[in-house]
């Protein structure tokens, strides 16, 4: 872990470079990500099981997990594109794009999609990141097309 963030952070040219793999970044300690979804800002949980690099893009990872809302359990698949990397001194940022696509499960099934940001602070004395905080502000719209809502999940 210490070398791929070590890797992360020594990128300075992110479109001529290779991406590292940060696919643990996207499982957040195996803890949930929490948010709200709808205007009456309902809570919502999203787990990520499983994060991979994709061989073919290094730019993207292959996410599935699952999402709850009130008792509404459902899997998802889907995929997070790194879109732009910004290193800094002490705090670096990656942008990037996400869609989560659940099974198709009933009225309250769809496909979360928007942008995410991620952003770390690098700690040169212990070589370690610190402060992660990763974002997901986007939408869910069902596959009937009867909802659409606004979501929005961080990292705990």
């Amino acid at each position: 872990m210490k070398k791929l963030l070590l890797l992360l952070i020594l990128v300075s040219n992110f479109a001529l470079s290779q991406m590292p793999n940060i696919s643990n970044v996207w499982l957040n300690d195996s803890k949930p990500y929490t948010g709200t979804i709808g205007s009456d800002k309902q809570e919502i949980k999203l787990k990520i099981n499983t994060s991979e690099q994709n061989k073919k893009n290094d730019q993207q990872y292959l996410v599935s997990g699952y999402s709850l809302v009130d008792k509404n359990y459902t899997k998802f698949e889907g995929n997070l594109t790194i879109t732009k990397y910004k290193d800094g001194k002490k705090k670096s940022t990656i942008y990037g794009e996400y869609e989560l696509v659940e099974e198709k499960k009933g009225k309250h099934s769809g496909v979360f999609k928007g942008k995410f940001i991620y952003t770390f602070n690098w700690n040169k004395t212990t070589e370690k990141i610190e402060a992660q905080y990763i974002d997901f502000i986007g939408d869910w719209k069902s596959y009937d097309g009867t909802l659409d809502f606004k979501t929005r999940l961080k990292n705990q």
